[in-house]
């Protein structure tokens, strides 16, 4: 199954190019895995009553057509990749204009934490039944050493760096 989540562009939403901002693509994404969740019944209600939430760990988009304002644009959501637990994850958003023009696809790799730990732990099994759905034949089975594979990694330095 696709999920899909209709948005009005507002005049917030545009940068100064007048066009849809990247931040505004980023909080689309969150606001459309945010309208699922409600509608799967894991809501920010129901979320805090299992003590989890969901965090996303690296995010990254493609751009093809621009987004104006006063547009109608509908986001997708799929899961492309998911634990056996579903303790990880990964979303596909595509971004489609009403006539189904393709207009740009982020991609959303995360995690479900426990709130009081802070740490990563396995969903409750209503989570895993309502990501079950959203998966296709393609969906990957994900682990951790998939992050490794991510293209970032902490690099600290040396706070003195800062005032040179």
């Amino acid at each position: 199954m696709i999920f899909y989540h209709k948005f009005e562009v507002r005049w917030s939403d545009l940068d100064a190019n007048k066009h849809l901002a990247n931040s505004s693509y980023v909080q689309y994404c969150a606001q459309s895995r945010m309208a699922f969740m409600t509608k799967e019944k894991m809501g920010v209600t129901q979320l805090s009553r299992w003590g989890i939430g969901p965090v996303i760990m690296h995010e990254r988009y493609s751009f093809f057509k621009e987004i104006y304002a006063d547009q109608t644009v509908i986001v997708s959501l799929e899961i492309d990749g998911c634990s056996e637990d579903s303790s990880i994850y990964r979303f596909v958003h595509k971004f489609y204009t009403p006539d189904g023009v393709h207009c740009a696809t982020a991609e959303a790799t995360g995690v479900w934490i426990d709130m009081m730990l802070r740490k990563m732990t396995t969903p409750p099994d209503d989570v895993v039944e309502a990501m079950n759905k959203y998966k296709s034949p393609e969906t990957i089975v994900m682990t951790r050493e998939d992050f490794k594979k991510l293209p970032f990694s902490p690099d600290n330095v040396d706070p003195a760096e800062f005032t040179k």
